[in-house]
This record gives C-alpha cells, structure tokens and sequence, in this order.
C-alpha cells in the first residue's frame, strides 16, 4: 500500500515529495500583461504551505493571440521572466514543487477574443446553445503546427529558466492537442490525421521538442483525457496506447481526467452536474490503464476526502490530484498527511441546464481562487451570483487583454508599447527590473 506522504521518483531524475498534487483549475487572474502578479503569488504561497507534494498551475498559453480567457497568463519568447520566478518562488516556498501547465486552446477560443481560430480540420465547436460564442476554426498548416511545437518547447525553456519544477503538456478537455487527437474533430488526411498514431504526432513531437530542449531533471507532464465521452471519439483504449506511445519521447506522468466543453453540453460525462457529488469519478476508466501503463499516472476528478485520496493510491494510481477542494480549504493536504479526517464540500447549484450549471459551478470556484489571492478566508459564493460577477469581471478582463493583444509584437510575444512604457516612467511590479528588448530574447544563446 502507497502512503499519502511516500516521496515518488519519475522516470528522467525529477522527484514529489509526497503524493498529493494540486491540480490544475484556470485561475483566471493575470496582472496587466498577461504575466503573473500579486494575487496568483499570494494564492500559491498558501497553497504551498497547505503541504501539497506537487502543485500544477492553471494553463498558461503558449500564444498571446490564442488564449480561452482573458485572464489568461501568458509565456513567450519574449515574455518578461521576473513575475513567472516570483510565481514559481511562492510555490516552491514550503518546500513542495511547482509545475506549470502549458496550453494552446485550438478552437476554443470565444469569438469576442479572436475573430480566427485554428484547429485540426474545419470542424465547429457543438456545445448546444454555446456553440454560437465559438467561430468555426480554419484547419493548421504543417508550418502551423511545427511553429506550435517550437512555442511549445520555449515556453517550457523559459519556465525552467524562471525556477519551474516541470511543465503538463494540456492535451485534454478539448483544446488544441485534444482536438487533433479526436477522430470527431480531426478530420486531415495527412501526417498528423488518419489512424490514431498519426492523430498523437502533434502531441507526440511536443513533448519530445519540449524533453529535447529541458533535458533531465526537469518534469515533463501531461494531462490526458481517459475519454472524450462522446461516441466515436477518443476512448479508453486510445488513452491507453496513447501513454504507452509518451513514454518513448521523454514523459514523465500522465495525468487522467476526461470530457471537454462538447461532451458537458451534449453527450454528458461522469464529471456533469448530475454526479458531482461523487468522488474520483474518473477512477472506473483509470483503474482500466494502470495495468498497462509503462508511466506513473495522477489521478483528478472531485476528490476531497483523505479515505479517497488512499482508495486511489489503492488501485494502482501514483499520485493524487485534488483540485475544487483546494479552493475551499487549501490545508487539506497538511491534514491529510497528519491523518486527519479534513475534507471540502463543493459548489452546489440547482441549475438544470447542464453547461450552464457548470459554468456556474466554476464561476464559484474562480471566485474562491480570488478571495484566497486577495489574502481573505475562504468563503461560499451562491454559484448564481458567482457566474453573474464573473461575466462583469471578464468584460474588464476582456478589455485589458485588447488594448495589451492591440500592441501585440508579434513573435516575439512582447507589446513594444508596454516595453517602451515600462522604460520610461517608474515601475512597482515584479518585472520591473527584467524588461527585456523587444528585439532580443533574453533566451537566444539557450536556444537549440
């Protein structure tokens, strides 16, 4: 039996402290610039002395023109470095590690944030009556797609050079690298289309780009859907032969969760409103993986429970990922690993529309995620109200992203406006000091 507190070895030198790890939740709350601040310091700081061996942090997206929120971090070639070290300092402060989430939304990204999206084919979102937020996307070129996988892997440079334990490639939950790994989305008759190995090249030349460019020592995650829950799309079987496919280009975890923005307004998934009371409600399709899996997985989906956190470890899983509750109470681990019998109670909604009660659900989350980074108590949002405050605060959001995206660099990633601007009058935020040119990368020499 693997204990709660065991400390775990991956594959190519990097190492957890115990088995608990925060999971990724989009925390919707970049400073002016896309970067981190104050608030998502404040957040991980109390996370990381909740005791949690790993914490995974919301997507952060590879492509300042291609991101799913406006609240969005963003890392680039020529990102300023300074907050993401402040970032990775505060979760790294209780002795822990922290690894950031990489992500490119494909598709699904809302028409008020890009007129353009891309894809694997031109397949439109189906999400009911949501569909219509969503522009229909224009299928990649080859260049595309071997220009993503190098924004890939310097993104994934770059977090190990602000102090970042390991990034999770996102290929789940119906973004970019979910999208070409659907057969009901990918529709390409070329390399990247067709059977499924050839649909798991995008993924698989991404984590070996981003393996070949961080070497060892250095965490490469990803997050993987156990099902699309959708007929005819990616299942349980491809999961399976997808991780096997992983571990020979330099992976270290695979994560298991499942659905995607489709499936919760169409088809449903064990993660909808009508199931939320359960714990570990991706445990059945995980436990069907673990025999095969040459790599360790992590398992998320509504845990918050110590008893359940251990039936996971139980069933062969090597870490334990726990996400909603940590918004809660972000002591939980701390608990757990004393043998205490702590645990969280999350949103409830009585909202039948099951999109819509989900949106509700993670607008009460999100608010959470505020209150922790404001340094206030935990508290309990009405998911209601929740949704409604949230829908105001990304029109502000929204706005902000615009007029930074309407100075946009290009490539290089940097808004030569809020470079010159940074220069010439006084600066209290954390990037104050690492400006770098616009027209220089501060990683040109480290680049292969």
């Amino acid at each position: 039996m693997t204990a709660l507190n065991e400390p775990l070895r991956l594959p190519h030198g990097a190492s957890l402290p115990n088995r608990i790890a925060k999971a990724a939740m989009e925390e919707l709350l970049a400073a002016p610039g896309q970067v981190p601040g104050d608030r998502l310091f404040a957040l991980y700081r109390r996370w990381a002395a909740g005791g949690a061996g790993l914490l995974i942090t919301g997507h952060v997206m590879i492509d300042g023109t291609a991101v799913a929120q406006p609240g969005d971090v963003v890392l680039e070639r020529g990102t300023p470095l300074e907050p993401f070290r402040h970032w990775a300092a505060a979760g790294r402060s209780a002795g822990g590690r922290i690894w950031m989430q990489l992500n490119h939304p494909g598709r699904v990204v809302p028409k008020d944030l890009a007129d353009i999206t891309w894809g694997p084919s031109a397949v439109p979102i189906d999400a009911g009556g949501f569909s219509r937020m969503y522009p229909t996307p224009r299928p990649m070129s080859a260049r595309q797609i071997e220009e993503t996988v190098e924004r890939f892997a310097v993104t994934a440079l770059r977090a190990r050079q602000a102090g970042f334990d390991g990034v999770q490639i996102h290929a789940a939950h119906g973004y970019l690298l979910s999208q070409f790994l659907s057969p009901l989305v990918n529709r390409r008759e070329d390399r990247w289309g067709g059977s499924l190995h050839h649909r798991a090249g995008f993924l698989l030349d991404v984590v070996g780009a981003v393996r070949e460019r961080v070497g060892t020592g250095f965490a490469v995650g990803v997050k993987l859907n156990s099902a699309d829950f959708q007929r005819g799309g990616f299942d349980t079987a491809d999961a399976g032969e997808v991780i096997t496919l992983l571990a020979g280009v330099g992976a270290d975890l695979v994560e298991l969760s499942g659905g995607s923005i489709e499936s919760l307004a169409t088809a449903g998934s064990p993660a909808d409103g009508r199931t939320l009371a359960r714990e570990a409600y991706f445990l059945d399709l995980a436990e069907q993986l673990t025999a095969t899996s040459p790599l360790p997985l992590l398992l998320t989906g509504g845990i918050r429970r110590r008893a359940v956190a251990e039936q996971v470890l139980d069933s062969g899983i090597a870490v334990v990922g726990v996400a909603t509750a940590l918004a809660i109470d972000p002591t939980l681990p701390r608990q757990w690993l004393a043998g205490g019998e702590a645990h969280a109670r999350p949103p409830r909604t009585r909202i039948r529309n099951k999109a819509l009660a989900a949106a509700a659900v993670q607008a009460a989350t999100s608010r959470q995620l505020a209150r922790l980074g404001a340094g206030r108590a935990p508290g309990a949002p009405w998911p209601p109200a929740a949704l409604l405050l949230e829908r105001l605060v990304r029109a502000r959001r929204r706005r902000a992203y615009a007029k930074w995206r309407s100075t946009y660099a290009g490539a290089g990633g940097v808004p030569d406006a809020a470079v010159r601007s940074c220069r010439t009058r006084p600066c209290s935020g954390p990037c104050s000091t690492n400006r770098p040119s616009p027209n220089r990368s501060p990683d040109t020499a480290s680049r292969s």
